[in-house]
């Protein structure tokens, strides 16, 4: 602000997780290399704090991997997004999604671009650029951007992080997991091509989803904040938790109930969805839900929402359950993830 600098960040979602994280670093890196530009400094952001990189485990195992240290990263609580807008320095790129939380409503007028792999559930202003394409990764939609741009800019460090987090969000690419299009296959082989030295797909997608279900040591509350994402609706926030384990095990925990209703009272959210993945042997998803509410009428709205959900049906099929504030589900649709369940949740707030 003292150099009046302008400053060009470019961030993913409030759930962190690789895909945001490697979309951001590879499409500030490819910006600062060919923007024809301007003494803009181009900065990617993981948005949350640096406490909780930590929890983020195939994010933190990839970029170790490959040599990327945590002091080279800035995270949300280091830098003044709202103190550059005010100071109209800023200009905001969004990478693996297009609406900002309310808490950041004020920073939508700083939006330039946006590359997301959801359908779109707002218009954006026409000064934006937007791509938003129905991909298994968002980083297949960068992988795309760098490759149409000028030759030499991918480097091989920039391919690895590519190549790990497209193979990890489409489940290695196996049509089962009806995650992988075209398009996905297309930039694993346009990474391969270009970098033959790159691990074999199986090797990595395997340590990234070691490290993504390594959850030992977690308590409860690491665990809901680890893939957290929050929708707010009138006066109320839900919170939505990806949880890397099956349902049943996850609701054996010790104190389960209780920390649930800790860990919203703590951060003011009303009621919680966790969405339990695990992957069998055939790395194929298994998919459970659990939605916790002490008020019965969000409970309820929430539930009828998801059980009567048409695009897509999610073919819920209820489970027994430990306490009456928690309504438990087996997901028949284990195609349909938190992505396509999230706008089901938002019409329903």
């Amino acid at each position: 602000v003292r150099r009046h600098q302008e400053i060009h960040v470019v961030m993913g979602n409030e759930a962190c997780d690789l895909d945001s994280t490697v979309s951001a670093l590879a499409l500030a890196y490819f910006l600062a290399k060919t923007s024809p530009a301007s003494n803009a400094a181009f900065i990617p952001v993981l948005n949350i704090p640096r406490a909780d990189f930590a929890l983020r485990t195939e994010t933190t195992f990839l970029l170790r991997d490959q040599g990327v240290h945590a002091a080279s990263l800035i995270f949300r609580d280091e830098i003044d997004l709202g103190g550059l807008h005010r100071a109209g320095l800023l200009s905001l790129t969004l990478v693996d999604h297009h609406v900002l939380p309310g808490a950041d409503a004020a920073l939508e007028e700083a939006v330039v671009e946006v590359l997301d792999h959801r359908p779109l559930e707002r218009d954006r202003v026409p000064s934006c650029r937007v791509t938003a394409e129905p991909v298994g990764s968002c980083a297949t939609l960068v992988t795309e951007r760098i490759a149409q741009g000028p030759p030499g800019v991918l480097d091989r460090l920039t391919a690895a992080m590519l190549h790990g987090t497209i193979l990890l969000d489409c489940v290695n690419l196996v049509p089962a997991a009806g995650k992988a299009t075209p398009r996905d296959v297309a930039c694993v082989a346009l990474l391969e091509a270009r970098f033959p030295e790159l691990p074999a797909r199986d090797a990595v997608f395997e340590a990234l989803k070691a490290a993504m279900f390594d959850i030992s040591g977690l308590t409860t509350e690491q665990m809901l904040r680890k893939d957290l994402k929050v929708l707010s609706g009138d006066e109320l926030l839900l919170a939505i938790s990806a949880i890397y384990m099956d349902l049943e095990t996850f609701l054996q925990r010790p104190g389960l109930v209780q920390d649930l209703e800790a860990f919203c009272q703590a951060r003011g959210y009303a009621g919680l969805v966790a969405m339990t993945i695990s992957i069998n042997e055939r790395n194929e998803p298994f998919r459970q839900l659990g939605v916790y509410s002490r008020e019965e009428t969000l409970r309820g709205v929430l539930c009828r929402a998801l059980e009567g959900a048409a695009t897509p049906a999610l073919h819920l099929q209820p489970l027994p359950s430990p306490s009456p504030y928690v309504a438990t589900y087996t997901q028949g649709n284990a195609v349909a993830s938190r992505k396509e369940v999230m706008p089901i949740l938002r019409a329903a707030l």
